[in-house]
């Protein structure tokens, strides 16, 4: 049966692009700033899903279409959907996810309530010098549960995370970036080149020491140090017997750029 012409065709609510070992997810709902419902949530944790387990993909960016990065979840649709997490992987099958790989929130314009929580999510964040942040969940009688409170004020000076906690207050990208909350502030309409570049770096590595530098970092957090070095050890003992390693050390004696193993190497 033929389509009618006359019904128009909705546009995806996310948007994926494969470039040369990346994967672009765009949140496309650039009406209502990239808000969160739940059709908006499961197509993100379908993309993620697919960063996770395809061999070729080894850095994800998170961006926003229309000149922002996200402004949380859908208000209106909340009454009838709830939160839209997924599964036990947290809103958008993001903001509690176990990952393996690298990701990189490019952001422009707001980032605020859910959007924010996504992006501290990320691992890495470029930022355009208009763009802003802030967790506004108490004025709507809400709580930033997905990861907001736990995360925020482990990532600035704590008085001015409870700040932004506790009143609601904006966070402009320059005074992110000064605090280290963003890797790199750009201009207008070019967090994205920047995430890329960054992505880019991260590609030059060996892409198994970077999933268990990532791991190592995950698995330690607040732990003493004898501890954590308890927890790491079994974790890269097996990264010094992979090919990697050796390709590694050999390129840098030859004086050349390392070839690394595609898919994951093995050890031994």
């Amino acid at each position: 049966m033929m389509s009618n012409p006359s019904v128009p065709i909705a546009d995806p609510v996310v948007l994926t692009e494969r470039r040369d070992g990346v994967l672009v997810i765009t949140l496309n709902r650039p009406a209502v700033r990239n808000a969160v419902n739940k059709a908006l949530a499961d197509a993100v944790d379908t993309a993620l899903t697919d960063l996770e387990h395809e061999a070729e993909l080894e850095v994800g960016i998170l961006t926003g279409a229309g000149g922002h990065f996200c402004s949380g979840m859908d208000l209106k649709a909340f009454p009838g959907e709830g939160v839209p997490r997924v599964a036990d992987r947290g809103l958008a099958g993001l903001t509690r996810a176990r990952r393996s790989k690298p990701l990189i929130a490019a952001v422009e314009g707001a980032a605020v309530a859910g959007g924010f929580e996504l992006a501290l999510a990320c691992d890495l964040i470029t930022a355009a010098d208009t763009a802003f942040f802030a967790l506004p969940e108490p004025a709507r009688g809400l709580v930033a549960s997905e990861g907001g409170a736990i995360r925020l004020p482990g990532r600035l000076p704590h008085h001015l995370a409870m700040e932004m906690l506790l009143t609601c207050c904006t966070l402009a990208a320059p005074d992110a970036a000064r605090h280290g909350l963003v890797n790199h502030l750009t201009g207008q309409g070019k967090a994205l080149d920047a995430a890329l570049a960054l992505a880019a770096r991260i590609r030059a590595n060996a892409p198994r020491a970077v999933r268990v530098t990532r791991q190592v970092v995950a698995a330690t957090r607040g732990l003493d140090d004898h501890t954590a070095f308890t927890v790491q050890d079994p974790l890269t003992a097996p990264v010094f017997a992979t090919d990697s390693a050796a390709e590694g050390a050999l390129a840098f004696c030859e004086k050349r750029p390392a070839t690394w193993t595609v898919p994951p190497d093995s050890a031994g």
